[in-house]
């Protein structure tokens, strides 16, 4: 099973012949409804008609899928918070304690370009949320035999088991959200439901402030609070796997994809190794993941050398609660990019997003309002407000990239998961940096990286402008049987084939 061609059996991409063979009968939306109610996994070749799913359609899907985004929201949350703590009750570095990042954004190297990615083709969007949770849940347990152990290495083996059940969701959950429903609305769609996952990631730090770091014995060495916190996860993990069982999740294959994209104007189907506006993407994500959670691993690290006037206990527990200050603006600044994607162009919010982004960073490394003896209060705000221009960055890039894919979409996706991994090398790079030079002085690194990341903006908004826009303004799934007028199906057919799709579209499917 190459990167690039289509695998084998169930699992492989189809081909434009066997799209175009179904297209003389495509199925309707309402169909599609009726399998998923069957829960029956369909061939990736296959069209269903779940690529006309309307905005109504989508809704509750969509919904049910958003609460997978606050779960692994939840737990980066938590990430951040262990790194500091192990570093106190493990004695180890700022750049050993990377090691936790490393083994969780390791595992969006590892299985999305094989195992997960090959499962979604071949099982379909429903069987891939209960594996993801599965083996989250696994990992989670993981962590009471590595806290009874005190076992830094176990806590990374754990973590690098909680991190291949959440690649998994995430190989899935992504494109689920982008294509489920009418192409314009994709981006607006992914940024809304990943709002949810900043709510997770501000939710985590305060559970942290309360939890972890009050209950952390008269020598602040305990771990005992890290093991009941993670077997509640487990327990609630667990039964969502079995709940995703009986959840109406239509399923949408890179058929449907396909004939979704040759009822768009501007598509054009090109092979995987062509789509250079993927792969482009794909080393946005990498660049801008790593800075991201770089920042987010060491803030608690910042707001200690921001904070010397309070001892080391003390200032991980406010830098906990300042750390959920900003992923609260972070929450706040993704659902302030979906209001702005709902009247803008989403290449734009990312173009001026990224660029505030390095404004801010630049500020946060040469701000020192405390002149090294008193609070940095203005390096350590400028920072926060970077969380909150950051909100939109993933999502974007992530619904961006995916455009023009049509029958490539799963394994674009995969790709554009698997990037996460920048997640295990830049903190690694910043955190040994930082033992170095301090933390501030060591965000030069997220910064180079910020960098990169924004040259993709300037990319769509000079060469690809509009070929996105035209999605943009497409009519598909707007209302049932919608197709875009100069689009390839219209043009080849000029609209008659289709008749038959239209009246099956407008079957009422009772209770959805």
């Amino acid at each position: 099973m190459g990167f690039f061609g289509g695998g084998g059996g169930a699992a492989a991409e189809p081909t434009l012949d066997e799209v175009h063979a179904q297209q003389g009968r495509r199925p309707s939306a309402a169909e599609a409804i009726q399998i998923d109610r069957r829960r029956k996994s369909v061939s990736n070749r296959e069209v269903t008609g779940a690529g006309q799913i309307t905005t109504r359609q989508s809704i509750i899907p969509v919904t049910l899928v958003t609460v997978l985004f606050f779960l692994w929201g939840f737990a980066y949350g938590l990430l951040d918070v262990l790194n500091s703590r192990f570093q106190v009750a493990l004695h180890i570095t700022q750049g050993e304690s990377s090691g936790l990042q490393a083994a969780y954004f390791g595992a969006y190297f590892i299985g999305p370009l094989t195992y997960s990615g090959w499962f979604l083709r071949r099982f379909g969007y429903r069987y891939t949320f209960m594996l993801g949770l599965g083996l989250y849940c696994v990992g989670a347990l993981m962590f009471w035999p590595s806290a009874v152990k005190r076992s830094f290495g176990g806590f990374c083996g754990s973590m690098f088991i909680v991190g291949s059940g959440l690649s998994t969701l995430e190989t899935s959950a992504n494109p689920f959200i982008a294509v489920c429903g009418p192409p314009k609305w994709s981006e607006f769609r992914l940024e809304l439901s990943q709002s949810f996952q900043a709510v997770g990631s501000v939710v985590a730090p305060v559970l942290a402030s309360f939890v972890i770091f009050k209950n952390v014995g008269e020598d602040g060495r305990s771990l005992e609070a890290v093991q009941w916190v993670y077997l509640g996860i487990a327990i609630f993990v667990g039964l969502l796997a079995v709940a995703f069982y009986f959840a109406p999740i239509p399923e949408i294959s890179d058929a449907d994809m396909a004939d979704q994209a040759e009822m768009t104007t501007c598509y054009v189907d090109k092979p995987m190794r062509q789509q250079y506006m993927l792969f482009w993407g794909v080393a946005a994500q990498f660049s801008y993941v790593g800075a991201q959670v770089g920042i987010a691993a060491y803030f608690i690290n910042f707001f200690t050398q921001a904070r010397p006037d309070l001892n080391v206990t003390e200032s991980h527990r406010q830098g906990a609660n300042f750390y959920a200050i900003a992923q609260a603006l972070f929450a706040v600044g993704r659902f302030s990019a979906a209001g702005l994607m709902y009247i803008m162009k989403p290449r734009w919010v990312l173009m001026v997003y990224q660029t505030m982004i390095m404004i801010f960073i630049i500020a946060a490394i040469n701000v020192d309002t405390g002149h090294g003896a008193g609070p940095n209060w203005g390096g350590l705000s400028m920072l926060m407000i970077v969380l909150f221009f950051e909100s939109c960055i993933f999502p974007t890039i992530f619904t961006l990239s995916l455009r023009g894919l049509g029958r490539h979409t799963k394994r674009g996706a995969s790709f554009l998961v698997s990037s996460i991994c920048g997640g295990a090398v830049i903190p690694a790079i910043l955190g040994n940096v930082a033992d170095r030079t301090g933390t501030q002085k060591a965000m030069v690194v997220p910064l180079a990286f910020f960098v990169i990341a924004w040259s993709f903006p300037i990319y769509l908004n000079v060469c690809k402008g509009k070929e996105l826009d035209a999605y943009r303004e497409s009519n598909v799934g707007i209302e049932d049987g919608a197709i875009d007028p100069d689009s390839k199906v219209a043009n080849l057919s000029d609209g008659v084939h289709n008749e038959k799709d239209l009246e099956a579209s407008q079957i009422e499917v009772k209770g959805y």
